[in-house]
């Protein structure tokens, strides 16, 4: 029987030329920015100052003014910390992983979703600096020689396996991602008309011609890149999983914990892009490049990681009435029954319940419900990581030390804080960097265009 494929749907609509997309992606870089720009950068820089202002007071004054105590010694800090280096998953993922896979439809959003990366893993590595109390000293995590002689790190211990695994893959991310921006660069360099943006760019593109040596060459260095980074995007999160896995805590000395950490990761950094992308397509009219079909893509990676972040859920709860371990059987059965279980219970709604409306073709395709739910996985993703610190922290062997945990307004306002200070970085990065990979657009714009579509039906 004889059956052709299906023509897939175009990834760059209305009919653009190679100018027009130039125009399209530089605009906001070479115009003044919208009233709606500022207004949201004004809110995001007075959040990002009140966090600053609260990290500054935490530095004067010591932890004490968190919530913590003798019982939960881990609380929001940890939680915030690990709920960054989730976010941080899918900007890697999305460009290094579906490159290799030769997924055409990366390239509309690898620019952002990379960005992303990198201003979620400078947040997440606020939380454990500030977490030493003594910051100034934070230099002692590495392995380098110091005034005390001879006195090293633990390399036993899983904190200092987290500092090599998060310095190397934002590391590594950060270098992808300015890879990928040079030949931008110089394109910027030739359309600005300003002598000092012109002088700027042509530094930042480092002499890039566009002749054939130069895109051989970054083709070949993107997948070096590419393939160095994507095991990264799973063993980051398989390590920072195991500051709690080789731990002898009931609901922590688990071996789940490295696979379910990697697709909990995947699924938050994907409703992170999600909100990201759905304001930046509005906001800078770039409907034609994020279609709903690129939506629907994403969408789909949800359903497929929020599933296995499911299944996780309940093997978790299998294996400890498994085990026999009365400990572990009573962590689990206090996580749901006990004093947080509003917790544990809204995280079951907003992960495992909600992106299972996405197998409704009419939601997955939706932007308003896909921004709803992209908001509400990453609350969902909080309150995982709530759950796993703090009730596995407050009820341990001795029912002496039990205990409960209560955020102060420092705790709070420095996670705020920090949501302030990602948005507010992520929105000069809109203003001065192309906020899609305009380059690798032109390439697919012939096989993937809406010209090309409509002529190969035609035929």
């Amino acid at each position: 029987m004889h059956k052709e494929s299906a023509i897939r749907e175009p990834l760059i609509l209305g009919n653009k030329t190679y100018a027009q997309i130039t125009e399209d992606v530089l605009k906001p870089v070479e115009s003044n920015a919208s009233k709606l720009w500022y207004t949201v950068f004004t809110i995001s820089a007075l959040i990002a100052l009140y966090g600053i202002g609260l990290i500054v007071y935490l530095i004067g004054t010591g932890i004490g003014v968190w919530g913590l105590n003798k019982t939960i010694n881990w609380a929001w800090d940890i939680t915030n910390f690990v709920w960054w280096v989730g976010i941080g998953h899918a900007g890697t993922l999305i460009s290094a992983v579906l490159l290799l896979f030769r997924q055409k439809w990366r390239m509309a959003i690898n620019r952002s979703a990379e960005a992303m990366t990198i201003f979620a893993v400078i947040m997440a590595a606020t939380f454990p600096g500030i977490h030493m109390g003594r910051l100034w000293v934070g230099y002692w995590v590495f392995p380098i020689p110091n005034q005390f002689g001879s006195l090293w790190v633990n390399f036993n211990s899983p904190l200092l396996w987290d500092v090599f695994a998060i310095s190397t893959y934002f590391s590594v991310s950060l270098v992808f991602w300015y890879i990928g921006l040079i030949p931008d660069f110089a394109t910027i360099r030739d359309y600005v008309k300003s002598p000092v943006k012109k002088r700027i760019y042509e530094i930042l593109s480092f002499g890039w011609s566009g002749r054939a040596k130069d895109w051989n060459r970054f083709e070949e260095v993107s997948l070096v890149l590419a393939g160095l980074a994507t095991p990264l995007v799973f063993s980051v999160h398989s390590i920072v999983s195991m500051d709690f896995a080789t731990s002898v805590i009931p609901g922590w000395h688990t071996p789940i914990f490295p696979p379910y950490f990697v697709a909990g990761a995947i699924f938050s950094g994907f409703a992170m892009v999600q909100t990201l992308l759905l304001i930046m397509r509005k906001a800078y009219k770039l409907e034609s490049y994020v279609t709903i079909k690129h939506i629907e893509y994403m969408n789909i990676v949800i359903i497929i990681t929020g599933s296995i972040v499911g299944v996780a859920y309940l093997t978790e709860l299998f294996i400890s009435w498994y085990s026999g371990v009365e400990y572990e059987s009573y962590a689990f059965i206090n996580r749901f029954s006990g004093p947080y279980a509003w917790s544990y219970w809204s995280m079951m709604t907003c992960n495992v319940i909600s992106p299972q409306l996405f197998w409704f073709k009419k939601l997955r395709t939706n932007l308003a419900f896909t921004f709803i739910m992209s908001i509400v996985i990453n609350i969902g993703m909080w309150f995982e990581r709530f759950v796993i610190i703090v009730t596995s922290l407050h009820r341990d062997y001795l029912p002496s030390s039990w205990g409960m945990f209560h955020p102060t307004f420092v705790d709070v306002g420095i996670f705020i804080g920090t949501i302030g200070i990602f948005f507010t970085l992520f929105l000069l990065f809109t203003r001065a960097f192309p906020v899609l990979a305009l380059n690798e657009l032109k390439t697919i714009l012939k096989s993937s265009g809406d010209n090309y579509k409509n002529s190969a039906n035609h035929h």
